[in-house]
């Protein structure tokens, strides 16, 4: 199968696309809109200001495109990329890395940022083994020899900084071998969260945000104030639950999320579950219209 570059995708794909959003329209050779790339912080890795999520109601190995299959999946991922979306955010949690390599069958691996979490808890789905297994294990799934960026999926309490220690350490193993780029943690707790925005190990924090405060770890502005302080301790900042994990589902009120999280200041990208075409389009288009007024 033929490898694409990203020009040849905006090439062959841009002129399918056909969007109305805002008064804009985007027919025939016409070119949309493009996500901007943006550097996560003070880490140096550039990536695209939007990330295409892969774990939309994803647990046990399974998510929403899990469910759909591979085809669905691939056509998602082909049109985020034409649309300049780089940054893929996957999970063992998701099931979606078997998916991700098909992709990489298409488009060389190298032309995307990886970012994959670790779960950290024994359970009925997942048994914790040194994290070099882990990483292994991954390797053969997503069809990479290296990661961009690893996290620690999930963390409840403030105490995951001693709890996890050793993974800790053995995630900065592999970071200074080159396996990993970039290490990290996603919150799910505001304690948690505390302890990542000072933390020097935490290269990458993924956080829950929006205005509303669905699935959220405390209120908006508590949660702003951690990320303010994450960002001037030189952290990525990725925000996710943007739109609520889907309880905010009218365009009023995601634009505002959107506008509220873009305009902060505090976040340098975000990530989005998208499993329609039309979803991509429809969050670029938006985000184009917000970054640029």
């Amino acid at each position: 199968m033929k490898k694409y570059t990203r020009r040849e995708f905006v090439k062959t794909g841009v002129a399918g696309v056909s969007a109305v959003s805002a008064g804009l329209v985007f027919t025939g050779a016409a070119k949309a809109a493009e996500i901007d790339q943006v550097v996560l912080g003070d880490t140096g890795m550039k990536t695209s200001r939007l990330a295409l999520g892969t774990g939309y109601n994803g647990w046990k190995r399974e998510s929403a495109f899990t469910r759909a299959g591979i085809d669905q999946f691939l056509k998602v991922a082909r049109h985020a990329y034409d649309r300049g979306i780089t940054l893929i955010d996957t999970a063992d949690l998701y099931g979606t890395h078997t998916f991700t390599r098909e992709l990489f069958k298409e488009v060389p691996r190298d032309n995307f940022q990886v970012l994959t979490k670790i779960w950290t808890l024994d359970n009925d789905w997942n048994k914790v083994v040194p994290v070099n297994e882990t990483l292994n294990r991954f390797k053969k799934e997503l069809g990479t020899e290296y990661f961009d960026i690893v996290l620690l999926h999930c963390m409840q309490n403030g105490s995951w900084i001693t709890e996890k220690e050793s993974m800790r350490d053995q995630l900065s193993k592999a970071k200074q071998s080159g396996e990993v780029k970039k290490v990290g943690v996603s919150c799910h707790n505001i304690d948690a969260l505390r302890i990542a925005a000072t933390d020097p190990w935490v290269d990458i924090i993924l956080a829950r945000i929006n205005p509303q405060q669905f699935s959220m770890d405390g209120t908006p502005e508590e949660i702003m104030q951690i990320l303010k302080t994450a960002k001037s301790n030189g952290k990525g900042v990725i925000g996710m639950k943007i739109y609520g994990a889907g309880k905010i589902k009218d365009s009023e009120h995601r634009t505002q999320s959107l506008k509220y999280v873009l305009n902060s200041g505090n976040v340098h990208a975000i990530t989005i579950g998208m499993d329609k075409t039309e979803h991509v389009d429809d969050t670029i288009q938006q985000m184009a219209l917000i970054t640029k007024s």
